[in-house]
């Protein structure tokens, strides 16, 4: 048995090409055991996508993109018209666990937390990659961190898994346009330069990660070629540089800095005993990868700043 709950789910959506995928998360949205008061799916700029989803969907609020074409303009354009306490946002790709909204309103309930982020398992659409080091399921829109059983404090939770209080777009404004993906592009960040931009306007709250609420982001084929990976390392860096630029580099490399330090340094000797130990070739790939992936992702940052530098100067 379900309950509506005074929580209103947002997805954005910009490509037909998912649509399978797209009415997988709708309809997992139907089988909450805390039903969402409202759900609003925001069509990024594609007015064959908008008119065959209104078809399907006369219940739910479809609208378009008000906004400049992009994940955080279509995010921004539900926002605004959303009626909800507490605002959920999940990816056009995933499905929710039956539990995702109750354990996210859960952990929300808590005055000093801003918003509420789940976990993000990957569903293989073909055969796991060997190479892929969990350390770098990012890359593909999953948690790859070690995850607790209680609720933790985190800088910022994943931005197609989480829900976040109203009231924290009520007074910071939206996701800055200009940061994030926009169609195929694999830039990404917006975020993390929300929830830092939170955190620096309410120093004493929080968001919290919530392990236990789950949703299950579809992985294709394409998404595990070495190709796309160093892709979306470049990218990865090239945003990080960029929301640096906004919040100021303390802030808005807090975690990566401990990620490159030591759980990537870490993870590679783990890889590496792996290979020796057990005879496992897929090890040293594993190893191998982690090293082109944090090159890529330095080589894109050092891009990003120099094009931040560089435009400062023309201000200048």
């Amino acid at each position: 048995m379900s309950t509506t709950c005074d929580v209103t789910v947002i997805i954005c959506a910009y490509t037909l090409k998912r649509w399978d995928d797209l009415v997988a998360a709708v309809e997992s949205l139907y089988r909450q055991t805390c039903e969402p008061d409202e759900i609003i799916v925001v069509v990024d700029h594609n007015t064959e996508l908008f008119e065959r989803l209104r078809q399907k969907y006369p219940e739910i609020m479809v609208i378009e993109n008000s906004h400049a074409r992009g994940l955080s303009g279509a995010r921004n354009t539900g926002v605004e018209i959303a009626r909800g306490a507490h605002i959920a946002f999940l990816d056009d790709d995933a499905e929710a666990e039956s539990h995702w909204i109750e354990l996210l309103l859960k952990g929300c309930a808590d005055p000093n937390v801003l918003g509420v982020g789940g976990t993000v398992r990957p569903s293989w659409q073909g055969p796991q990659p060997v190479w892929f080091p969990s350390e770098f399921y990012w890359v593909i829109g999953c948690t790859y961190q070690t995850l607790r059983q209680n609720p933790a404090i985190v800088r910022n939770p994943y931005g197609g898994c989480t829900c976040i209080k109203h009231e924290v777009f009520q007074a910071i404004g939206g996701f800055r346009e200009g940061i994030g993906r926009v169609g195929i592009n694999f830039m990404g960040g917006e975020e993390t330069e929300l929830s830092i931009r939170a955190a620096q306007h309410w120093p004493e709250k929080f968001f919290l990660l919530e392990a236990k609420a789950l949703i299950f982001h579809h992985i294709p084929v394409e998404r595990t070629r070495l190709r796309y990976f160093l892709s979306r390392c470049y990218a990865e860096g090239l945003s990080k540089a960029l929301v640096s630029r906004y919040v100021g580099a303390k802030d808005g490399l807090s975690a990566e800095r401990s990620y490159a330090a030591i759980t990537l340094p870490l993870a590679m000797l783990k890889y590496a005993g792996q290979a020796l130990k057990h005879g496992d070739p897929g090890g040293f790939l594993r190893a191998g990868a982690i090293v082109l992936g944090l090159t890529m992702t330095a080589i894109g940052y050092i891009k990003g700043r120099l094009r931040s530098q560089a435009a400062t100067h023309v201000k200048a």
